[in-house]
């Protein structure tokens, strides 16, 4: 098949890399020379879905939003399209006689396969695919013990990376795009992907901004308000003391790296080196979670740890319902589920506190859980909510010991002594004392009538005790390690 000539246009497959600087896909079709075409689709086969639940949609919606002004700005035009990106991207190559099609790399293993089939495909149309690794700091494959195996535990793994860690400085955006004629596609609107209730941007509208510019904007007030006192206060909920980057960066709105040299360029300044080890760590597990992903599959649906396809799962409908409503009678949980339901995020300390309450006490799959995160949460990322879910549960890398359950209550009275964040989400208990009120039904009863409370009325009684779900975790635990097999 003969070379498509140099005005032939390139096409650029935007995917979760919803920004113009450092893009290397838009950045290496800029330079080809050639008139652009950029697409984004919404697939149709649920496998290669990108946006699981609808919290990802809302965020999706304003983020395209975000990235379709930001090209027509630069003379491009980004087009919405559905369907199955097998059938249409060389549909798209055959119809506009494209050369040479550019996108950056999910790395999630399921879609890196589907990927390659297109590759292949594009090559027989006579079309050239340029694919670039951009989701991490790190390179997945190449990064092995001295055995030459993955490394199975986080704090190895980010040992080895920081020794030759050196990201490439992030690119620039582009000034000026040279575009192709419009294609014809979907709108916004179209999608439907904006939920009436919650509505994150009516509720909160000062908490997000999704887009390459909110991200930008999100880093700079963590730099200037919360990197110096990271290591005291990246626990409490109770503070503003975390990034809230996980949906930008789950998004592509903005890249680990530029996240990384940005983050430095600041300790430099200010001499915060310990705080910012702290943070870039948050930054390499997510790093770490693709890692597992690449080398050791779908977490989604496998447990890491083999040994946990014999646990004895509890089902459990009722206290499901009453986890994800935010109705389990232990005030530190319901505050959390409370305030992912209201704002479509939650801090990391109570994700880890709800996580450990659902499948240790009330003894629910991690399954379960990670679904419900992937459904409500506008950071849904399949493949850090899964080791993160594992890590938790026990069955994952790295995982904490099983014997290890968080106390929800002792975690409340540590990272909020004063109850501060219980007090925002679960006003029932809001007459409670700070000694009390993760504690309710501890609580004396006289306390309870000052503060209004009727357990089991105004509020509920814990739907798993905290010392009978814990021994039960405990003997679960046991029954799955007598009924393993050695090898």
């Amino acid at each position: 098949m003969a070379t498509p000539p140099a005005t032939a246009p390139a096409l650029v497959w935007f995917r979760r890399d919803l920004r113009l600087a450092d893009n290397p896909a838009l950045y290496a079709a800029v330079q080809s020379g050639r008139p652009l075409i950029c697409v984004y689709i919404r697939e149709a086969d649920p496998a290669f879905q990108l946006s699981p639940g609808a919290a990802a949609d809302w965020w999706l919606h304003h983020s395209l939003a975000a990235l379709s002004q930001a090209l027509d700005v630069r003379g491009g035009h980004l087009t919405l399209l559905s369907g199955r990106s097998e059938s249409l991207i060389p549909e798209l190559v055959r119809r506009h006689g494209i050369a040479e099609v550019f996108w950056n790399r999910v790395d999630w293993p399921w879609m890196d396969a589907r990927d390659r089939r297109i590759a292949d495909m594009l090559k027989s149309n006579g079309a050239r695919a340029r694919a670039f690794r951009i989701a991490t700091l790190i390179d997945p494959p190449a990064l092995l013990n001295g055995s030459g195996t993955p490394y199975k535990v986080f704090s190895a793994f980010w040992r080895a990376a920081l020794k030759d860690l050196d990201p490439r400085t992030p690119l620039p955006a582009p000034d000026r795009l040279a575009a192709s004629p419009e294609t014809a596609g979907d709108t916004l609107d179209d999608w439907c992907l904006t939920p009436r209730n919650p509505d994150w941007a009516v509720r909160f509208p000062d908490r997000w901004a999704p887009g390459e510019a909110g991200a930008h904007k999100r880093l700079e007030r963590f730099l200037a308000d919360s990197l110096s006192d990271y290591r005291n206060h990246r626990d409490r909920p109770d503070r503003f003391g975390t990034s809230r980057l996980s949906p930008h960066l789950g998004w592509g709105e903005i890249s680990a790296r530029t996240v990384w040299h940005r983050v430095q360029l600041h300790a430099e300044r200010g001499g915060h080196f310990q705080d910012a080890d702290k943070f870039l760590a948050e930054i390499g597990w997510r790093d770490f979670a693709y890692y597992l992903g690449h080398h050791f599959g779908d977490l989604r649906h496998t447990n890491f740890n083999r040994d946990f396809d014999r646990f004895p799962w509890r089902d459990d409908p009722e206290a499901l319902a009453a986890w994800t409503t935010g109705r389990t009678g232990v005030p530190m949980v319901d505050a959390a589920m409370r305030e992912l339901w209201a704002t479509g995020w939650m801090h990391n300390r109570v994700r880890m506190i709800v996580a450990s309450y659902l499948v240790k006490h009330i003894g629910c799959h991690w399954r379960e859980g990670m679904a419900w995160f992937e459904d409500t949460l506008v950071d849904a990322d399949p493949l850090v909510n899964a080791a993160s879910w594992q890590w938790v549960a026990g069955s994952g890398a790295d995982a904490a010991p099983y014997f290890r359950i968080f106390n929800p209550a002792a975690q409340g009275k540590k990272f909020d002594p004063e109850g501060h964040y219980v007090r925002r989400w679960v006003p029932e208990v809001n007459g409670l004392a700070p000694r009390d009120i993760h504690a309710p039904w501890a609580a004396p009863a006289g306390e309870l009538a000052m503060a209004g409370i009727q357990l089991g009325t105004s509020y509920p009684r814990p739907v798993a005790d905290l010392k009978t779900g814990r021994e039960r975790a405990l003997e679960a635990y046991r029954t799955m390690k007598a009924e393993t097999v050695p090898d």
